[in-house]
């Protein structure tokens, strides 16, 4: 039985109020021989449900109900993919019988027969093989099973048939749930396996569960019933809503109007406002323009000419596991790369070119370099502006989402935004360098401590990392800096210093925002993201 909110105490009856819905409920419930649920209120007294299951927990909390017992009900409805199901019949259904009216059909064809998502058609077509209805042939062919079907096939069969007789009698239920003790137990296991679930938005059933509650009337409801009968009559001549009939024939004036509680709480009112790490974003993009920057955009979808080969990185070297990347699978290659830079590249990874290096000293690969993938680092998009005779001098910067194939923790994440940002002028240096990255880290990630620490990457010499210190975290790296070789600057057209950086923005933004963890950035909590702090515009 449940805890019920005024056992234990004695109430002051003459303190409890009643309004017109809980007295008519009241009155119900003691007139029933025994305990009897919200619905069965509603039948006695006249209540709507949705008015009665209100009075009844009102009721219960001001002690005049006892709840005598809980049960769990389980339903089914059918969702909008099951409605659809019932018009145009299961994909299983549909491809299995587009496969018998055909002589053998090639797996492709037979997933594009049918007018549905290609995820769903396959996920049809795979099931219907897993269980033997689909047979490929040593042409390669799909044909459906022919007679007599294995014990495995037959049971699938038997299964496509209960499934399009439990569709159309969920159809004609219309909108009204079928409880699940109404299911057989081949149905209800049907359900559980078919139904709509978190992350799973293609289910035909949708599982509806529901808590069921009897009350009795306590020693305290019984002894309100006298007041109970007193709202009700009073109900009947009481004005819930003035009217401007009432107005106009002035029978207001003889009859009282329904009392209404001014200290009850109102209900939560949530404006709207921007995601805070959205909002980090945008500040971000703000302060860099405010300091005289240009933006710079690409594509997510990078080659592998821009994203790693443009920026002196040999197609043999160990730094491109640091950038595992996530490649596509249609199409797989770019059409061309532009010309000329092409040709300087390879040149410079062969043999130095024309930059006064000896350059990495191998055969460069035409046909890789042409490779799609998922942009791995912003610096592809430093690499794209260089070779656009940007101006000298001059400054830019992007804000640009990488995918890399890391491992999820505290501080990584597969897909992350970074900062990315180029400074182009004759007398630039890494003093320079140093200072606007001390600024970013100071001035956009609230951090308080920052350090630099010399390191290596193929593209820039010198090289640094910078650190920031979280609060809970300890030091995290931000990011790399440093100056463009002339291997990467020349062949793209460039012969002045190119200072350059590409800093993590979700780490930042962890500082900046009270975050211990990377996914709180991502995460679907909306109390946990309307109590989020708001930065400082």
């Amino acid at each position: 039985m449940a805890d019920n909110p005024a056992s234990g105490s004695a109430r002051d009856t003459a303190a409890v109020t009643l309004s017109p819905n809980e007295a008519t409920a009241l009155v119900a419930a003691c007139a029933a021989d025994e305990p009897c649920t919200s619905d069965e209120i509603a039948e006695l007294s006249g209540l709507g449900p949705s008015q009665a299951r209100s009075a009844s927990e009102f009721l219960r909390t001001k002690g005049a109900l006892e709840v005598a017992s809980e049960e769990k009900l389980r339903s089914v409805t059918l969702s909008d993919v099951g409605l659809s199901y019932q018009d145009h019949g299961h994909p299983r259904a549909r491809l299995l019988k587009h496969a018998a009216n055909a002589d053998g059909v090639a797996p492709n064809d037979l997933r594009s027969a049918i007018d549905v998502d290609p995820a769903e058609a396959g996920a049809a077509l795979g099931w219907l093989k897993q269980n033997g209805l689909l047979v490929a042939g040593k042409d390669g062919l799909m044909r459906a099973a022919s007679e007599p079907l294995s014990e495995k096939a037959a049971a699938a069969q038997a299964q496509l048939e209960w499934l399009k007789a439990l569709l159309t009698r969920l159809a004609e239920s219309g909108s009204e749930p079928v409880s699940f003790e109404h299911l057989s137990d081949q149905e209800s296991a049907l359900v559980e396996a078919e139904s709509r679930k978190r992350g799973k938005d293609r289910g035909p059933f949708r599982l509806n569960e529901t808590t069921q509650r009897r009350y009795h009337t306590s020693a305290q409801g019984r002894s309100l019933l006298g007041q109970a009968r007193t709202v009700i009559e009073a109900a009947k001549r009481e004005i819930a809503q003035l009217s401007s009939e009432h107005l106009r024939d002035g029978s207001w004036r003889d009859r009282p109007f329904r009392r209404y509680s001014i200290g009850l709480k109102p209900s939560r009112a949530v404006a709207g406002r921007r995601h805070p790490y959205r909002e980090f974003l945008d500040g971000a993009k703000r302060s860099l323009i405010g300091l005289g920057f240009e933006e710079m955009a690409g594509s997510l979808v990078e080659n592998e000419f821009w994203n790693m080969d443009a920026l002196f990185m040999p197609q043999f070297h160990p730094a491109r596991a640091i950038h595992d990347a996530y490649f596509v699978a249609q199409p797989t290659h770019a059409k061309e790369i532009e010309a000329p830079f092409l040709d300087r590249v390879a040149a410079a990874h062969r043999d130095g070119g024309d930059t006064g290096s000896a350059g990495w000293g191998y055969e460069f690969d035409e046909e890789r370099t042409r490779r799609l993938l998922l942009r791995s680092q912003g610096t592809a998009l430093s690499a794209r502006r260089l070779s656009t005779k940007p101006r000298v001098p001059g400054k830019y910067f992007g804000i640009a989402r990488c995918f890399r194939c890391d491992c999820v923790d505290a501080t990584h994440a597969p897909d992350f935004f970074q900062v990315e940002g180029i400074v182009l002028g004759e007398t630039i240096s890494l003093r320079h360098l140093m200072g606007l990255l001390k600024i970013f880290a100071l001035e956009m990630a609230r951090s308080e401590e920052v350090r630099f620490a010399p390191t290596y990457f193929p593209f820039t010499e010198p090289s640094v990392e910078i650190h920031m210190k979280h609060p809970r975290l300890g030091w995290v790296e931000l990011g790399g800096a440093g100056i463009f070789r002339p291997e990467l600057t020349r062949p793209l057209g460039v012969d002045v210093p190119v200072i350059a950086w590409g800093l993590g923005l979700d780490r930042m933004a962890m500082v900046a925002l009270g975050i211990n963890d990377i996914r709180e950035l991502f995460s679907s909590d909306l109390e946990g993201i309307r109590a989020r702090k708001l930065l400082p515009t």
